[in-house]
């Protein structure tokens, strides 16, 4: 694996130079402050700062005394936060493996994982030459090391790329001999180990290589010897992408940027046709697709949209995103226009060629899923409904409205003609007052909405307890009615509670409610 880490970039906009102190035309030095313990102290220094002899965790007292013309800001890690992350969107232009490194639990760094993708630009050294000019473009300064293994990446950007030289790439199987002499503080270990290390005589990554393993895990834990494998590349460890990764992708990159509607929705159909090739050799279908807009300031532009049913169907996709594109609150803004245009299959399962029926219902089936489709991608995926059977039971669950483009469970055997339940149901049950045989006879009469109804026929009970797997609480047994009055409307009924168990202590005596209505 070759992994590139840009890190230390400039922060809150940045120079991109190193002004000199003395050039009386040059921008002061620039501190980031924040309150600690009552005092303000640097968070953080720019270059000039830096080279002034300033340090994060200085007072700012003390600063000014060093360096009086300083410029002061305060220090907010949500909008450092929020930069890094627009800074990685648009790195996935170079590689969809991209990590925010966070040695001591803040992002404040990238990784880039750019196995595969170096020859697409021309060659590690150039693939590097064009991120940080990129980078410098848009106001961002950084130092790059591409190296075998993000640890031994990570420690030589951190340092000014140490000993690699102005290209700035390690080559396969040299990261010992560019990382000896670092300080053992990019090993990313804790201040107490390095104190430890350092009055032990062992102040560089190559004092501590040539010493044997065991006496220093006995002394300062494995974790230091782990660390140690991976910066001198002899161990690797795999990255964990901030976006999940696309099942497969495909992508055009304009050297003339594109601005107008038509041509990004011509782009996206051959695009399209591009995926749809990939599905078709690996007998898939994508379930969830995203088209990421690259534009040339470096925002980053996303539309996602889910089927019903697993497609590679090229005119289909290319009608789905043209309605995505029209439904849009917000409309695509291509500032200076688009330089990359990348589309992926984010989910995808198999798709095996239909046979249609003699009946057609297949055909049907697949009218009704493209037209779930259209309304979903024009309304949103989570108002297209639909109901769902669920096998329960409990009447409260047996029937839900789920999102009409999800997954569909396996639906239950139809219940027998005797347990047929009312389509109209209230949520919550409505109260009534009944009036019925004890301990467990059927309504004789209820009043509901101040009408009193004479039953005339009844069947039950039907009795039903509580799920309790799913209700801690423990809910009361129920016995439901099918009760007819004499006008002939017909209504479900169901007594919560029993009368042998409220002479056990149960809580409260048994209460009648009206749950449904029968047509």
């Amino acid at each position: 694996m070759r992994c590139a880490a840009p890190a230390e970039g400039a922060r809150g906009g940045g120079r991109a130079g190193d002004p000199a102190l003395d050039d009386p035309l040059a921008p002061a030095p620039l501190v980031f402050v924040e309150k600690v313990q009552n005092a303000l102290r640097l968070a953080a220094v720019d270059r000039a700062a830096r080279r002034a002899g300033l340090t994060p965790g200085l007072t700012l007292a003390d600063a000014r005394a060093r360096v009086p013309g300083l410029a002061v800001i305060d220090h907010d890690p949500a909008a450092d936060a929020a930069f890094l992350e627009e800074v990685a969107d648009d790195c996935d232009r170079w590689t969809p493996l991209v990590a925010l490194d966070t040695p001591e639990g803040v992002p404040d760094g990238l990784i880039l994982d750019i196995t595969g993708c170096a020859h697409l630009f021309g060659g590690e050294a150039a693939l590097r030459t064009r991120l940080l000019t990129h980078l410098q473009r848009h106001g961002a300064s950084a130092f790059a090391v591409i190296a075998g293994t993000p640890d031994a990446a990570r420690a030589l950007a951190r340092s000014g790329q140490g000993g690699v030289g102005r290209s700035g790439v390690v080559p396969p199987g040299g990261e010992a001999q560019a990382v000896a002499g670092l300080p053992v503080a990019r090993l990313g270990v804790s201040a107490e180990i390095v104190t430890g290390l350092s009055r032990a005589g062992l102040k560089t990554i190559g004092d501590l290589a040539a010493r044997p393993g065991t006496p220093l895990a006995a002394r300062f834990g494995r974790e230091l010897l782990t660390r140690l494998e991976r910066t001198l590349g002899r161990e690797d460890v795999r990255l964990v992408p901030r976006r999940p990764l696309p099942e497969c992708i495909a992508e055009r990159r304009f050297a003339e940027p594109i601005a107008r509607t038509a041509d990004i929705e011509a782009t996206l159909a051959r695009l399209v046709d591009d995926l749809a090739l990939m599905l078709e050799a690996r007998a898939m279908g994508g379930r969830a697709f995203e088209a990421c807009f690259f534009r040339t300031d470096g925002a980053v532009r996303r539309l996602k949209i889910e089927t019903a049913r697993p497609l590679r169907d090229g005119v289909a996709l290319a009608r789905l995103w043209h309605e995505r594109i029209e439904a849009l609150a917000d409309p695509l803004d291509p500032g200076f226009g688009f330089d990359l245009v990348r589309l992926g299959v984010i989910r995808a399962e198999p798709l095996s060629p239909a046979q249609v029926s003699l009946d057609g219902r297949a055909v049907e089936e697949e009218e009704v899923a493209a037209l779930v489709d259209r309304l979903g991608v024009r309304l949103g995926r989570e108002r297209v409904l639909r109901f769902l059977q669920r096998d329960t039971h409990d009447p409260d669950r047996a029937s839900a409205l789920v999102p009409a483009g999800g997954v569909p469970l396996p639906a239950p055997s139809p219940p027998p003609e005797a347990l047929v339940r009312p389509l109209t149901l209230f949520d919550p049950p409505q109260p009534v007052e009944a009036l019925a045989e004890v301990p467990d006879g059927p309504p004789l009469r209820f009043r509901w909405r101040r009408v009193v109804h004479e039953v005339a026929r009844a069947e039950g009970p039907e009795r039903l307890a509580a799920e309790w797997w799913r209700r801690p609480e423990a809910a009361p047994t129920r016995d439901y009615y099918r009760v007819e009055n004499r006008e002939g409307r017909r209504f479900w009924l169901f007594r919560a509670g029993l009368y042998e168990r409220e002479a056990q202590g149960e809580a409260g005596p048994p209460r009648w409610f009206l749950h449904g209505l029968f047509p």
